[in-house]
């Protein structure tokens, strides 16, 4: 299947609900004073989506797959993230 938009993606829709998901967690009260944590995270989050489009846009196979990788790599910072989330805020 070709897709012609991004927002076509099921990634990128993936993508957008990690976005909502980040967002509705860093309005938690426990959290909501570490401003370098909230920061980290939504940057983190809007990246995955924003590469995912970038990248889709590029009209190149391989332009794409570079900005997937960016992509992956915000998932990773997310993923580390949760750490402190989990064992610090009991989230």
């Amino acid at each position: 299947m070709k897709y012609k938009n991004f927002e076509d993606l099921p990634v990128w829709k993936d993508a957008f609900d990690v976005v909502k998901l980040v967002y509705e967690i860093t309005f938690y009260n426990e959290i909501k004073n570490d401003f370098r944590l909230i920061d980290q995270l939504r940057g983190a989050s809007v990246s995955i989506m924003n590469n995912i489009a970038e990248g889709f846009d590029s009209n190149s196979n391989k332009e794409f797959i570079r900005f997937l990788t960016f992509s992956s790599r915000s998932c990773s910072e997310i993923i580390s993230m949760s750490y402190i989330l989990k064992e610090i805020y009991d989230l």
